[in-house]
């Protein structure tokens, strides 16, 4: 697949793909390789479907904007890691210059884990859902810029450097902030007595 993804971006030359249906199937031989993992990454940044979707939806509009860009980038995954981080970082920036935000009720957070099934009889479930909903709850007293290097690295299994990539923040202060992270979440999950 990357071996023809690769020739695909060789032999293509930006004329070849001015058309519609180029510049469609084009977009989707480069972007839909990497569609799990971002959506995760979008989750894992907003900690809400909604906000999820229209996270990774508007990552897609930009990356089809720049898509004679994306055609020149060796590695598609982490430009589009990147560009979705900083889509999030603009919109926090937004949210935070705002005055008032108006939820309806339905919308409040705490239900992203309502819509885990589980495999195992009901009573473990139960203990797993209430183990995953306290690490949800000790995840959200970190930092914002704590909880995206815990989540990053720790759920979504990305390298030091790759995050570096992502945010632009130094590998040594990515590496202290995941150490004090993950100190604080130990702190706060003994005291909450989910762990001893």
């Amino acid at each position: 697949m990357l071996k023809s993804l690769h020739a695909t971006r060789n032999s293509q030359s930006l004329p070849e793909i001015r058309s519609i249906d180029n510049r469609a199937k084009t977009f989707d031989a480069l972007v839909r390789p990497h569609f799990d993992r971002l959506y995760r990454l979008a989750f894992r940044l907003t900690g809400r479907k909604a906000e999820a979707e229209d996270l990774f939806q508007e990552l897609l509009i930009k990356a089809f904007g720049k898509l004679d860009d994306l055609v020149a980038i060796d590695q598609p995954g982490s430009w589009l890691s990147r560009v979705m981080y900083n889509l999030f970082i603009d919109e926090q920036r937004r949210f935070a210059r705002r005055r008032m935000h108006t939820v309806d009720e339905g919308f409040l957070p705490g239900d992203g884990l309502d819509g885990l099934a589980g495999s195992e009889n009901p009573e473990k479930d139960q203990q797993r859902f209430e183990k995953l909903q306290q690490l949800d709850a000790a995840l959200a007293q970190l930092s914002d810029e704590h909880r995206v290097v815990v989540l990053l690295h720790d759920t979504e299994g990305y390298k030091l450097e790759e995050i570096h990539d992502l945010t632009g923040v130094p590998v040594g202060t990515i590496k202290s902030r995941l150490h004090r992270a993950r100190a604080r979440l130990r702190e706060i999950l003994t005291e909450s007595g989910t762990f001893s």
